[in-house]
Formats: C-alpha cells, sequence, structure tokens
C-alpha cells in the first residue's frame, strides 16, 4: 500500500513537472550602435586642412563632447598616384592631423586612435596613378561605449609596448624602445602616438582600449 502510494505521489510530481511552462528565454543583447561618420577630404599630396575641412573636424568634435565614454578613429587613405609605401605615411600624416585638429578642439588626444591605410580601401576605384579627389580623404568614426571605462594611458602604453614586443625581438634601439621609455617614464602624450604609429607601419592592429 505505502509503495503504491509514493508510486502515485511521484507520478503526480513528474506530471506537474511537466505542465510547468518553460521559462522564456532572455531575448539577445541589443547591437552596439553604429559609429557616427564624417569626413575629410585633401588636396593631392597634402596633408594640409581646408576651412571646409575644419568645419566638419568642428563638428565631429561637438558630437564626440555628446557622447559620454565614447572614442574616435581618424583612419587617412590615399588615391592611386605614387608608391604604396609613400602613400602610407601620407595616408597616417593625414589621419594625424585630423587627430591634432582634433585635440585642439577639445577632444583627449588619448580618445583617439589613428590609423594609415594608404591606397587600401578606396572610396572610388581607379587603377594605378589615377589622382581622384575622393580618395585623398581621413574617415572619423565616433563609436559610443555606452558609458564603458577607457583603459588609462599607463595601461594602454603598457598594452601597445607588448604588442610592438610580439611583432619585434630585435634589440633595444630605435623609436619603439624610446617610446615605450616615454610610457615608463609617464609621457604618454608622446609614447602612445609613437607606438601607434609604428604598429600601423608595420600593419599591426592596435589593441581596444575598453
Amino acid at each position: 500500500m505505502l509503495r503504491r502510494l509514493l508510486v502515485t505521489m511521484a507520478a503526480a510530481f513528474l506530471l506537474t513537472a511537466c505542465a510547468e511552462p518553460k521559462p522564456a528565454a532572455s531575448p539577445p543583447p541589443p547591437p552596439p550602435p553604429a559609429p557616427q561618420a564624417f569626413m575629410v577630404f585633401f588636396d593631392w599630396d597634402s596633408t594640409k586642412l581646408s576651412d571646409a575641412s575644419m568645419n566638419v573636424i568642428s563638428q565631429a568634435a561637438g558630437a564626440y563632447k555628446s557622447k559620454q565614454g565614447a572614442r574616435i578613429t581618424a583612419t587617412g587613405h590615399t588615391d592611386t598616384s605614387g608608391t604604396e609605401a609613400y602613400n602610407m605615411a601620407l595616408s597616417l600624416r593625414r589621419a594625424n592631423a585630423v587627430k591634432d585638429a582634433l585635440v585642439r578642439g577639445g577632444v583627449p588626444a588619448t580618445a583617439i586612435s589613428v590609423v594609415g591605410r594608404g591606397e587600401q580601401g578606396l572610396l572610388v576605384p581607379t587603377g594605378d596613378g589615377v589622382r581622384e579627389p575622393q580618395n585623398r580623404r581621413v574617415e572619423i568614426a565616433i563609436q559610443a561605449t555606452g558609458g564603458a571605462m577607457m583603459m588609462s594611458d599607463a595601461e594602454y602604453c603598457h598594452m601597445l609596448a607588448q604588442r610592438w614586443r610580439s611583432y619585434d625581438r630585435t634589440g633595444a634601439q630605435g623609436p619603439a624602445p624610446q617610446a615605450i621609455a616615454k610610457c615608463d617614464a609617464g609621457n604618454y602624450a608622446e609614447g602612445i602616438p609613437t607606438l601607434q604609429r609604428l604598429l600601423t607601419d608595420a600593419k599591426v592592429p592596435f589593441p581596444p582600449r575598453t
């Protein structure tokens, strides 16, 4: 009798458990907001910012200030005239010219990453040796991080140094060791951009700051 009662109770428990609705799956997290983009154009073989370009940069600086914890990536491009090596350096100089203007507009230098892509990522596809004005540009992307805290200058410089050492393990001479020494001494304003430039030249991606 007791055994039959226990079997009946167990069966009733299983039926009740099966009847209970399964908890609804939690919805996937929303995708991160798309970066806000601005574009600045240059004359041939030039890094000079025109009045129109400065107006765009002023708008970008204002957009940055309206976002909490945002970060900026300035990506330089060239047309296909000139050698690939020269254009890679020129694109980085253009990106740094935009960065300098953003800093003058009140954007912290540590919130800006610069990238040089040379002839890669043409806005208007052309053959080699073509002076296409639309390809001579810097793209400014402002990515909101939802209030996420950015890595400190000291931590970020350490990350950049690690990334460089994983790429180049040769000696203690040259601009990279000097930049790392500046970061060790607390001179992040010079150390971080130098390491970013060297990594860009080597086509090594930066570590994220958040």
